[in-house]
């Protein structure tokens, strides 16, 4: 799983995995990763099928014309998650880059915003 597979469609996916994890960053990145979804930037997609090796996301995941890992906390789960199964190219986005901490961030909607834009940001550039 190390080499991408280059897709030939003009369509190929932009693909956004979270942190979906119980503190209050794991939330504030899944809500984020469902809002650039909800407006049209990529496609939320199955960190735990990485993570378990289903095939059919793996081979989605390798045709992916951008993959953009968002992690709540530094722990970096999705980050260590997409690396263990081969992925190398990838953007990063990490909560706690943006000033938020474990345990001291509300998932408002303005700070989902943020990270939404962020990310956002990270896939268009």
């Amino acid at each position: 799983m190390s080499e991408k597979t280059s897709c030939t469609c003009a369509g190929a996916p932009k693909l956004i995995f979270a942190c979906s994890g119980a503190a209050d960053v794991g939330a504030v990145a899944d809500q984020a990763a469902r809002k650039l979804t909800k407006d049209g930037v990529g496609k939320m997609y199955c960190l735990a099928g990485i993570g378990g090796r289903v095939l059919g996301i793996l081979a989605m995941t390798q045709l992916a014309s951008r993959i953009l890992a968002i992690d709540g906390c530094p722990m970096n789960c999705v980050k260590n998650t997409l690396e263990l199964a081969g992925f190398k190219s990838y953007e990063h986005l990490q909560l706690a880059d943006l000033g938020m901490e474990k345990g001291k961030t509300l998932p408002t909607s303005e700070v989902v915003a943020s990270v939404a834009t962020a990310g956002a940001a990270k896939l268009t550039s």
